[in-house]
């Protein structure tokens, strides 16, 4: 029973602005470290779609908004922008990147709700059976 509230409260961190999730989660740590690392290998970010798969990755793209992508990689990690451009054709890279230029600063809590968005997407096709996200929060055989 302990280990749902765990997953919902991770959830409910997920769902919270990044700045007071990291700080919410430091609040636990200071009472509990065993309970922020459950809490935080349930936690799953934008970053960590660099743990999908190749064809995870392809699915994702294909459901995500055209709008959020280019928005939401705006704030992303170096390594994830270049998994999300190594999986497109070159030219819907090259597309993707004169977007992103194109459209001169973004405002952070803009990139943050671009990136909840495409996290839902996630999560919706998690529930799916349609990816498989490696790392979060179980093992893989």
């Amino acid at each position: 029973e302990l280990q749902g509230g765990v997953k919902a409260v991770a959830e409910l961190f997920n769902r919270m602005a990044r700045p007071m999730s990291q700080r919410a989660l430091e609040l636990v740590e200071e009472r509990s470290q065993d309970l922020a690392v459950q809490i935080r290998n349930l936690m799953f970010v934008f970053d960590d779609l660099i743990k999908l798969d190749d064809r995870g990755m392809q699915e994702l793209m294909k459901e995500v908004s055209k709008e959020d992508l280019p928005v939401a990689l705006r704030g992303a990690s170096p390594d994830v922008k270049e998994k999300f451009l190594k999986n497109m054709s070159s030219r819907a890279s090259e597309m993707l990147i004169e977007d992103m230029e194109a459209r001169g600063p973004v405002k952070v809590a803009d990139v943050e709700r671009a990136q909840q968005n495409i996290l839902k997407v996630c999560r919706k096709l998690e529930e799916e059976g349609r990816i498989v996200i490696s790392g979060a929060g179980e093992a893989l055989v």
